[in-house]
């Protein structure tokens, strides 16, 4: 993650959660009309406005920070016991990223999307992602597919639980391991990028219930199956309607 800005300790919190991320306070009154913050998630990286940066994103898929809303850095920063740069420039990527849109003299308002851009995401992800999948089958050992396994049984354990950001990441990462049997990592960053865009919160929408993340998560395991087993038919039914369903 890239680094920027000056190093600042964070204060820790008592509680702890898988390395990943932290969860901002689901009560915490913001400035003046700013939105309150969601609960604080312990913060386990090196880089200040890294770790600010996956927590907003983390509060971002798990619904915490709310389409529409206005969220200031200042208050944002108290909670994270850090100043408002960090948190700043890393609504500054978010922004870049197309999440939030800025708010002059008020923060950052969380951007709000609709079916419509999901649907296309999920369109342009089976563009490419899908036939990658389909050579992948055809010229990757068995014993390449089997230590992808560990990355499908996490996406697994976070939906058993419920745990919607931790199942997006999840997620990512075995989509991302698969792609990245291809050798062409530029094909890995850009896949992930629209990944990442596609699990954002759609506007007045609720957040995905624990059976549709099961659901997802159960075609990995599958997929994998099929993958093992060669059996393209079934590998190219399930890579399709996974696209077809990617919206959780």
């Amino acid at each position: 993650m890239e680094q920027g800005g000056a190093r600042e300790n964070v204060r820790p919190y008592a509680s702890a959660v898988p390395p990943r991320d932290v969860r901002v306070p689901e009560q915490a009154r913001g400035e003046h009309t700013h939105s309150e913050p969601p609960a604080p998630r312990v913060v386990q990286r090196h880089s200040v406005r890294g770790q600010i940066l996956d927590a907003l994103r983390a509060a971002l898929v798990g619904g915490e920070l709310a389409p529409g809303e206005v969220y200031s850095a200042p208050a944002l920063g108290a909670r994270f016991g850090v100043s408002a740069t960090p948190v700043r420039e890393a609504m500054q990527q978010l922004a870049v990223e197309g999440a939030v849109e800025v708010v002059p003299n008020r923060g950052f308002r969380v951007s709000e999307r609709g079916p419509r851009e999901l649907a296309e995401l999920a369109e342009v992800r089976a563009l490419i992602e899908v036939p990658v999948v389909l050579r992948l089958a055809r010229a990757v050992p068995a014993s390449g597919w089997c230590a992808l396994r560990p990355l499908a049984e996490a996406t697994v354990a976070a939906a058993a639980v419920g745990d919607r950001a931790a199942y997006a990441e999840s997620d990512r990462a075995f989509h991302g391991a698969v792609l990245a049997l291809s050798g062409n990592r530029q094909l890995v960053a850009v896949a992930d990028d629209l990944h990442r865009r596609s699990q954002w919160p759609l506007v007045n929408s609720p957040a995905g219930r624990r059976a549709d993340l099961l659901a997802d998560a159960s075609e990995h395991t599958a997929l994998l199956d099929a993958l093992v087993a060669r059996d393209l038919t079934v590998v190219q039914s399930l890579v399709r309607e996974h696209f077809n369903g990617a919206d959780v």
